[in-house]
């Protein structure tokens, strides 16, 4: 069975917003990270919005990981998307948590949710997410977004921790009700 990761650039206080996130620059630490996920993709699960401005600019990108990203199936939730011009993709057909429970009994490698905020604050509510992967920027925002939805607890055990030589913190964990 396929599992299906979070994957999210997060303040310290939780907000997911990259807009709003300290500054930080990006290191060898943070590319070894992000190619160790791509390695491990099978596919990407994105919401509209992450669709449309993934859609914008990945595919005029090149080099070997651009390559590999571009290259990976796309599942996209939305009801106002009609057609997908980033291939390959497919619209999600029915309610969200079905339609992934229906991907994650597929092959073809896990499931890695970029940003998408609330496709993954959905998942999360529903207990379909299989891990969490964070890169914590070292700075709290106060305001914006947050990656764990409101009024809903989520017990996550710790499966590693990474401190990058630029202060951001390499985080996974497993959602306790989904431990594998």
């Amino acid at each position: 069975m396929r599992k299906l990761i979070v994957t999210e650039f997060i303040s310290i206080d939780g907000i997911a917003e990259v807009e709003k996130l300290p500054g930080v620059t990006w290191n060898d630490e943070m590319n070894r990270f992000k190619d160790d996920e791509l390695a491990d993709s099978g596919a990407m699960l994105l919401g509209r919005t992450t669709y449309e401005i993934f859609a914008g600019s990945w595919p005029t990108e090149t080099g070997d990981f651009a390559d590999r990203f571009n290259a990976l199936p796309k599942y996209v939730a939305s009801n106002s998307l009609k057609a997908l011009d980033w291939k390959p993709a497919e619209l999600l057909k029915g309610p969200l948590p079905e339609a992934v429970k229906t991907l994650k009994q597929g092959s073809g490698g896990n499931i890695y949710v970029h940003g998408s905020l609330s496709v993954a604050q959905e998942l999360l509510r529903h207990g379909l997410v299989d891990r969490v992967r964070l890169l914590s920027y070292p700075g709290a925002v106060g305001q914006g977004k947050p990656l764990f939805p409101g009024g809903v607890a989520v017990s996550l055990e710790l499966i590693s921790a990474t401190p990058f030589s630029n202060d951001v913190v390499a985080l996974e964990y497993a959602p306790v009700t989904a431990k594998s």
